[in-house]
Formats: structure tokens, sequence, C-alpha cells
């Protein structure tokens, strides 16, 4: 029997580290985009009686990101880091005008373009780098959250597919902490559902890094009907 010693263990080098902890610093909860008041039309199917439980969160949640927004996020993402390791403001303009137009209501363009400004706001602010203030230029005005975050991950060099899973994770558990506040369901059942579509999530992300832009595009009608309504909510906590 072989007897590992500290000596022996492959710690990982300091730079990966240190990316991987930009990553997650990054798409925390503690970072200044706001997320926490957004549910993503959560709010909605839950005063409509689509989400009532864990298993209709999950379901609900499942199609979001398989047939909603989170697919056509990471898409975008990809292509918006791909600009970024190319130094091709053009194309990165032109993909930041696409996934603003892609929001289907006024309260799921200000999801998106609030959480994109203030992601790349924060971003230069705390880890300055020249390809990212240059690109950054390009963009003065709203941008696109999955825009801003694959523009800094590729500014900064990082590797496409654990920046689109990290992303597509934090989506997932931004939505479960929405539902902590908004629907009648616990930690505990929270905790199982990502778990559950967590595997989706790593699927998702391998197969948006090699999609093109044709193969953006939503199944969730309810949802953008839903964020229409949300507008006149009786009761609500979210801004979406």
């Amino acid at each position: 029997m072989t007897t590992r010693t500290a000596a022996t263990i492959t710690t990982m080098p300091r730079a990966e580290a240190l990316e991987a902890l930009r990553l997650m610093a990054w798409l925390s909860p503690g970072y200044p985009v706001g997320a926490y008041a957004y549910s993503h039309g959560l709010e909605w199917a839950v005063e409509a009686g689509d989400v009532r439980d864990e298993a209709s969160l999950r379901a609900w949640l499942r199609d979001v990101c398989e047939r909603g927004a989170l697919r056509n996020d990471l898409i975008l993402a990809a292509h918006a880091h791909a600009a970024a390791l190319s130094s091709d403001g053009v194309a990165l303009v032109a993909v930041n005008d696409l996934a603003l137009a892609l929001a289907p209501s006024r309260e799921l363009h200000l999801e998106t373009s609030q959480q994109g400004r203030s992601f790349l706001d924060a971003t230069r602010g705390a880890w300055p780098c020249d390809a990212l203030a240059a690109l950054a230029e390009q963009l003065p005005g709203p941008v696109a959250y999955p825009v801003a975050v694959g523009l800094a991950a590729g500014a900064y060099r990082m590797a496409v597919g654990p920046a689109l899973a990290a992303y597509g994770l934090a989506f997932l558990q931004n939505l479960i902490s929405a539902a902590l506040r908004a629907a009648p369901v616990g930690q505990a059942a929270g905790t199982r559902v990502v778990a559950a579509l967590a595997p989706r999530i790593a699927g998702l992300a391998g197969s948006a890094a090699e999609a093109g832009l044709d193969a953006l595009g939503t199944a969730t009608f309810r949802l953008d009907l839903g964020s229409f309504r949300h507008e006149t909510q009786y009761s609500r906590i979210f801004r979406s």
C-alpha cells in the first residue's frame, strides 16, 4: 500500500487556481450585479400556480435552462468570448445587439442589461485589464449579461468551457434563491434541484461552446407571456 505525502500530491498551478477563484468571484451571489432582484419570471409562475413544489420547480427550471434563456445565454457568451479572444470589436457589438434584441419583454431586457452593465463596470474596476478596457469601450450603452461575462472571460483568456459552465450554474442558483423567497420550497429541496440539473448545465455548456448563432431560439412562451403580466402583478418582490 502506497502512502501519499504532501510532497507527492499534485497541486493546482497558482495561475490556474487564481483563474478559478476569479471566475468564482465574478459569478458569486455577492458580486454587485443585483441578481437577487430578478426572478426571470419565476415570481409570476408561482403566482399562476405553475411552480408549487419541488417537482414543479425542477420541471420549470429544466425548461428555462434547456428550452429558454440559459441555452441562448451560453451561446451568446461563447460568441462574445470568441470576439474578445480575437479582439474583434465589430463582432462583439453585433452579438451584444442580438442578445439585447432577443429579450422578449421590457422586464427581461432590464434584467439582462442592468446586470450586464453592472458586471462590466464592476469587473473593470476590480480586475483592470487592457484587453477588457479596450473592448468595453465598444459597448458604451446597454450590455447583455452573458455578453459581459463572455467578454471578460475572453479578455482574460479563460477557457470557454469552464466559463460557460460556471455561468450556467450561477444562473440556476440565482433562480433557486428566488424560489426560496417566492415558492413553497425549502433549502434542502432547492439543493436537490441544483444537484439534479447540474449535469444538464454541463451538457448545455459543452454544446453551446460549439454552436453557431443560427442555433439561437427559445420555446418558453408561457414564461415570456408571464414576464409581461408580472409588470401588473398585484404583489411582487422581484423586478422580473
